[in-house]
């Protein structure tokens, strides 16, 4: 089948979840196509971490890799990290004759718009809803929310039109008016083939970069801006910790600062801390193995990524801020939860885990890969999202 994905902003090089349900459902025998925005007018956050130079030979390379096509379509501007398409965005998409078409947020003004002509545009649609109570905080969510129930809303029950929610949040429910059953729950997920443990890669990886083997590395591996607490952690890791005698304590930070005034105050403020900080530049997805493999535990300041998937599947605990989500992300012995914007607690969590007893440590270690291998393996995960396409095929063809 040909399936077409549109979603407002992709980079090859991230690992976001459509980079690998792209490639996943080649394997399995899918064409695929994404319909993005061209880079010309996204805001700096977005590409400050990946990057925008030379975009279509990245996009290239990345159908070589992976036989996923991607398509760059004109924006007029952006607003609230939202897309806003140039006219003949339908048309363009109608042109590539999609068995599927699988629209990522419902709730951008992309989504919507498709939405609102899903009579005119006669294919199939899947959706997706990766909302959180705590990331739609907003001035005017309150409006939208309204307008949503009014008048998107009763387009996808009155169509039947598959919303698949990807976080276990009742948001669409509450905000949106859209029952629950009336929805799948299929979770992000990663490559556990991949991203593993591998006690022979961590030694050489260490020994590659210089590291010891009786280190004890503390990897942070995303952006360094205000949304991910670039400051709060650079602030966090700039005085020494109080730890046992002879204890080897390293952090490892890959990330690449945004040059604005922002970025050079996480690197001013890293630059004098008095632990041993060693600093990569920004990684593409598939090299950030080589640093999960090499740590020992790994950190999010702020805003958990989808990395979290990627290094639990090589065995890392983590350190995560308290919300919703990671408490149940961190439970049963896979992690551990800082308050909220708590300098003191963070660092406390990191000590917690450094003198930790070696065999409770390893509990955490084999509960954060179980827990990935059991849950989130994404190659099942990527079939069931692919079963959902190829039934809302069949419905639609056969009303």
């Amino acid at each position: 089948m040909r399936f077409v994905h549109v979603e407002d902003f992709v980079h090859p090089n991230a690992g976001y979840q459509l980079n690998l349900l792209g490639r996943l459902q080649v394997k399995q025998g899918h064409e695929v196509i994404i319909v993005t925005s061209e880079l010309d007018n996204v805001p700096d956050f977005l590409v400050s971490f990946f990057g925008k130079d030379n975009i279509l030979e990245k996009d290239e390379k990345y159908f070589k890799e992976t036989g996923v096509k991607i398509l760059r379509y004109p924006t007029y501007t952006w607003y609230s990290s939202r897309a806003i398409f140039k006219t003949g965005l339908h048309k363009f998409i109608k042109s590539l004759n999609p068995d599927v078409l699988f629209i990522h947020g419902e709730d951008t003004l992309t989504g919507m718009k498709l939405l609102m002509s899903y009579k005119s545009m006669n294919m199939p649609f899947v959706l997706d809803c990766h909302m959180l109570e705590m990331a739609s905080k907003n001035k005017f969510s309150n409006y939208f929310r309204k307008f949503f129930r009014k008048f998107i809303t009763p387009i996808i029950l009155k169509n039947e039109i598959p919303l698949i929610r990807v976080v276990d949040s009742d948001f669409v429910e509450k905000h949106f008016a859209i029952p629950l059953e009336k929805t799948h729950l299929l979770s992000f997920g990663t490559d556990t083939d991949y991203f593993k443990a591998n006690i022979e890669h961590k030694h050489n990886y260490r020994k590659e970069l210089g590291f010891s083997d009786d280190e004890f590395i503390v990897l942070y591996a995303g952006k360094l801006d205000i949304h991910k607490g670039g400051t709060f952690l650079a602030k966090a890791i700039e005085k020494k910790f109080d730890l046992p005698l002879n204890t080897k304590l390293r952090f490892v930070i890959v990330s690449t600062t945004s040059d604005n005034e922002y970025g050079r105050e996480v690197d001013t403020i890293l630059s004098k801390s008095e632990n041993l900080i060693s600093r990569f530049p920004t990684q593409t997805y598939s090299d950030l193995e080589k640093f999960y493999k090499l740590a020992d535990i790994a950190v999010f300041p702020r805003q958990c990524s989808m990395s979290y998937f990627e290094v639990q599947s090589c065995s890392l605990p983590v350190i995560l801020e308290e919300n919703e989500i990671n408490v149940e992300r961190a439970s049963h012995k896979k992690g551990l939860i800082f308050k909220d914007s708590n300098i003191e607690d963070f660092r406390s969590k990191i000590i917690e885990f450094v003198t930790m007893n070696p065999d409770e440590f390893e509990l955490y270690r084999l509960n954060a890969r179980e827990n990935i291998l059991k849950n989130y393996d994404y190659i099942p995960i990527a079939q069931k999202f692919t079963n959902v396409m190829i039934e809302e095929y069949k419905r639609f063809y056969s009303k």
